[in-house]
């Protein structure tokens, strides 16, 4: 062989082993990074199972998706529940030969190229959807030099290569979908599609689905409540590539173009919406933890017992800390994508937050306010004197997060209360809408003190389904629960459970009894007698069903001495009440405090002839696929007879036909067979109203913040007047939504009633009527 070839052959050895080393060294390198020497590599249980927190969503009985918990607000959708606009345009715009490539588009990464050599900034990118992907799920480390960069998109191109073995195309997609933030806590097309234009990414018209695509590639630059305009020039450019590659017609992209961008945007904010307190009860529920005594205050046992018998008791109570996953770990509401489903109606939420706010708003308050100029210190009343006046501020400047921050922060007192008494600009709640404002601290305690708040639970008897649930006016203002977490003292709506024990015991609703003062003998020796607000008829033989209809303390004094305050305590007890009640003579009158949602589920006893069931919120827990996880059943258990319950049933319903609660027919039209008891307490602080129907149970409670806040006068401040109005408003939204099924029906009367059930004691004048519903003067009950 000559000189030349021996040369030419060593060229060609040297150029081959150069290219094969070359090769071999791309092989070992894209073979070390998939094995993780480079890096961080995910494995194949982590691209199998990729981690993303999903939002747990809470449904109404109805369906209805009522709120959220979550730290990143992202919500599961499969393929099938994508709009086809939605997929279309992601392709058209990030990926056109996405269902070609296997996760590298080399076509693309050419154009690139080309782009960058000459300069064309409109040649596009080379990422495609899985590797975009793979940034998402598996989001790249801070890079110090040009090596580790170059490592990390090679090592982007492993992962979306191995995103494609493991998935199918339709799989990335709605990986890519859910993933991905389209900002102002909307993560994952679902939320996104809720938040921007309140709808489901099925229902998303083209020029919708167009504009979040066009969020992709750049959601901080392209934020459609920031950058309106640039936005909608970036929905037209995904418009024009779905015209491009024919997902769309030109005639259609010529329309679809000229649409203004038009949002319904409803930001995602746990302090509004749909049932915010019962979300924020239903919340603390499931993360509450085993009680521990030394985390209570010392005023505070009696909760110790109470959360206690929550945690034995009842599954729903710390449900999050009871159960665990596969894995061993506790469930995670925050990120779990759980579905809670609630017995909470949404419709029937809606017209209880509605009653609520038209009755305040526009009566309640209003009325109150006209009573400033009557008062030394208001809004307190002039029961309390300036000293005490001061002595409730302070105490309340106390508890509030302004001085806990301050004092943390080492500041002294007289610095710390001089700083509420310097104007500041804030924000308040008015009921014509928030409103920007400069005032002091310390003024505007004493002006959120002014609101009247509520508590309003409404129950099915039958299954003890809560259908409706408000802790108060405005839950962003007002955040302390009105509906279970706050006691207030009940008033005569404690009655109907000591008459009961009446009727238990063979004792009729037109038997007579007399109406006379009844003296009880105290541990002390000391007499002591109950006074009465109804004076009429004193002295003669009335019916039971005539006494608790005007709530006359003669006649239920007479009926605890055939019995004992410790009958009535265990009877209470039976009903569903679990707060403390003090066995004393003065037990009728109501002082003890408990909750509505107790109250409402005592007297669903009546209407379910004499069971009670507890009150129940969720039916059942499914994990994200829908697997049921946990399943609730109402405890239940028989209190009365079904004799015991009708009849008390009709003692309810003279209330209404002839006593404190007659407005529900004179001023309101109600006129089915309802049942109620209003209840007003000493100085008429509180104000309840009790109703109950066959297959509807409700109770109302009216109140300030402080009990030394109120009405300066009885017929304002009674329960008829403070709390009935909203039951009432309520009830005439739910009977006239008629997909409710709600019906007007009457109490079935079992067999074996052998009493009189109509005393013939209704006095039916247009004056009496007005009269005892509160509009000449107040018969209703204090003490």
């Amino acid at each position: 062989m000559s000189k030349e070839g021996k040369s030419f052959k060593k060229y060609i050895i040297w150029f081959w082993s150069i290219v094969l080393t070359g090769i071999l060294s791309v092989f070992i390198m894209f073979y070390g990074i998939s094995e993780g020497w480079f890096g961080f590599m995910p494995t194949f249980e982590e691209l199998e199972n990729p981690k993303s927190e999903l939002a747990t969503e809470i449904y109404s009985a109805d369906g209805v998706v009522m709120g959220k918990y979550y730290h990143q607000n992202r919500t599961f959708v499969e393929y099938e529940e994508l709009s086809p606009s939605l997929v279309n345009a992601l392709i058209a715009t990030e990926d056109v030969r996405f269902k070609e490539h296997s996760g590298i588009d080399l076509r693309g990464l050419v154009r690139v190229s080309k782009g960058i050599i000459t300069g064309n900034s409109s040649a596009g990118g080379g990422s495609t959807i899985s590797q975009q992907l793979a940034k998402m799920l598996f989001p790249r480390e801070s890079m110090d030099n040009p090596v580790k960069l170059v490592m990390r998109k090679f090592r982007e191109w492993v992962i979306a290569v191995k995103l494609e073995r493991s998935y199918t195309k339709e799989e990335i997609l709605t990986m890519y979908l859910n993933k991905f933030d389209f900002l102002n806590l909307a993560v994952g097309v679902k939320s996104a599609s809720q938040i921007y234009f309140n709808t489901t990414p099925d229902s998303l018209r083209v020029e919708q689905a167009a504009m979040l695509i066009g969020m992709a590639k750049n959601p901080s630059l392209f934020n459609p409540v920031r950058r309106k305009a640039m936005t909608e020039k970036r929905r037209n450019v995904v418009l024009s590539q779905m015209c491009k590659y024919g997902y769309i017609g030109k005639l259609e992209y010529d329309s679809l173009k000229m649409i203004p961008l038009t949002l319904d945007f409803k930001r995602s904010d746990h302090k509004e919406g749909l049932a915010t307190y019962f979300r924020e009860h239903l919340r603390m529920m499931l993360r509450a933890g085993k009680p521990d005594k030394k985390n209570y205050s010392s005023w505070d046992k009696g909760r110790y017992y109470e959360d206690m018998e929550q945690w034995n008791n009842n599954p729903l109570y710390g449900w999050c800390n009871k159960n665990v996953k596969a894995d061993g770990t506790s469930y995670d509401i925050y990120k779990d994508g759980l579905r809670i489903y609630s017995t909470i109606d949404s419709r029937m939420q809606r017209y209880a937050e509605e009653a609520v706010v038209e009755h305040l708003s526009l009566d309640l308050q209003p009325s109150f306010d006209g009573e400033k100029n009557k008062k030394n210190n208001p809004p307190f009343s002039n029961d309390l004197s300036k000293k005490e006046v001061e002595k409730n501020i302070e105490l309340t400047i106390r508890r509030s997060d302004r001085y806990r921050v301050m004092k943390n922060a080492g500041k002294k007192d007289d610095e710390i209360f001089a700083s509420f008494d310097k104007p500041v600009e804030m924000e308040i709640f008015t009921w014509e809408g928030e409103r920007d404002t400069t005032m002091t601290p310390r003024d505007s305690i004493l002006h959120y003190k002014g609101f009247f708040r509520a508590g309003f639970v409404s129950i099915n008897p039958k299954n003890g389904h809560v259908k409706a649930y408000v802790g108060g006016p405005d839950y962003r203002y007002f955040m302390y629960d009105m509906a279970t977490r706050g006691k207030r003292q009940v008033g005569s709506t404690i009655k109907p459970i000591l008459y009961s024990l009446a009727m238990q015991e063979g004792l009729g609703p037109c038997d007579k009894v007399p109406n006379v003062s009844q003296t009880f003998i105290l541990p002390d020796g000391s007499p002591w007698s109950a006074k009465n607000s109804y004076t009429k008829n004193e002295g003669d033989m009335v019916t039971l069903k005539w006494g608790l209809a005007h709530s006359v303390n003669n006649i239920s004094g007479w009926v605890l001495k055939q019995f004992t305050p410790e009958a009535v305590v265990k009877m209470a007890k039976r009903m569903g009440v679990t707060s403390k009640i003090d066995a004393v003579p003065s037990i009728f009158l109501g002082t003890s405090e408990i909750s509505v949602q107790e109250m409402v589920g005592a007297y669903s006893t009546f209407a379910n002839k004499g069971v009670y069931n507890q009150p129940m919120v969720v039916t059942r827990i499914e994990d994200k696929y829908g697997n049921l996880i946990t399943e609730f059943k109402s405890k239940k258990r028989e209190v009365i007879t079904e004799k015991t319950a009708y009849l008390m049933c009709n003692l309810l319903e003279g209330v209404v036909k002839e006593g404190t609660g007659v407005r529900l027919r004179y001023k309101y039209g109600l006129n089915n067979p309802i049942g109620g008891k209003t209840g007003t307490t000493q100085n008429h602080s509180d104000g309840w109203f009790m109703g109950v129907t066959p297959n509807l149970v409700s109770g109302v409670w009216v109140g300030a913040e402080d009990r030394a806040i109120h009405f300066q006068g009885i017929r304002l401040g009674q329960g008829a007047n403070m709390a009935l109005p909203i039951w009432a408003l309520y009830m005439q939204k739910v009977y006239a939504d008629s997909e409710l099924n709600i019906s007007k029906e009457d109490f079935e009367m079992p067999p074996g009633i052998d009493h009189k059930l109509d005393c013939g004691e209704v006095e039916t004048s247009n004056k009496q009527d007005k009269k005892e519903a509160g509009e000449e003067n107040d018969d209703d009950e204090f003490f």
